[in-house]
């Protein structure tokens, strides 16, 4: 790998609000499970299929697994965060762009460990009430609405990489 300038970025205040709504998604999925764990049935939905159906259950317990793994994965890429310059970029970094291509993939992690809190909550949210016989499924719509949370924002931050090259 090439030398690349080490840059310390002072985040913007849309980075700022960004990375606090990431908290407070995080504290709330936590909140979620917490106070409806005891309200559940012994045996819950654990997975779904693509059209949204459940297809698999387990015990009340694994309704843990869902904020355990967005809190590894939210810190995880906090962490990663703070080490722009070994990102994997679609334009060569120089002294020149360093700190416009940083910045934008920065803001594109933060998205990101957003997005997947809002997944893992609402997996939980649903699953919650699906356990109970309350709801059924998590829709058709599900799968088609994520990938498009994921996948049209990484192709724009890819875009601006190009613009910012």
């Amino acid at each position: 790998m090439e030398k690349r300038p080490r840059i310390k970025l002072i985040p913007t205040l849309g980075d700022i609000i960004l990375e606090l709504i990431g908290y407070l998604s995080l504290f709330t999925l936590w909140y979620l499970v917490a106070i409806n764990y005891y309200k559940l049935p012994e045996t819950i939905p654990v997975h779904y299929n693509t059209a949204g159906n459940a297809d698999n259950f387990g015990g009340k317990e694994t309704i843990f697994a869902l904020p355990i793994i967005a809190t590894i994965l939210f810190i995880g890429m906090t962490i990663l965060n703070r080490f722009p310059h070994i990102f994997n970029y679609p334009v060569r970094i120089t002294e020149e762009n360093a700190l416009r291509q940083y910045a934008n993939a920065s803001c594109m992690i933060r998205y990101l460990k957003f997005i997947i809190v809002v997944i893992f909550g609402v997996i939980t949210f649903k699953a919650i009430p699906n356990s109970v016989g309350t709801s059924d499924g998590l829709g058709v719509w599900f799968l088609p609405l994520i990938l498009g949370f994921i996948f049209i924002p990484v192709i724009y931050y890819i875009a601006q990489a190009f613009r910012k090259a």
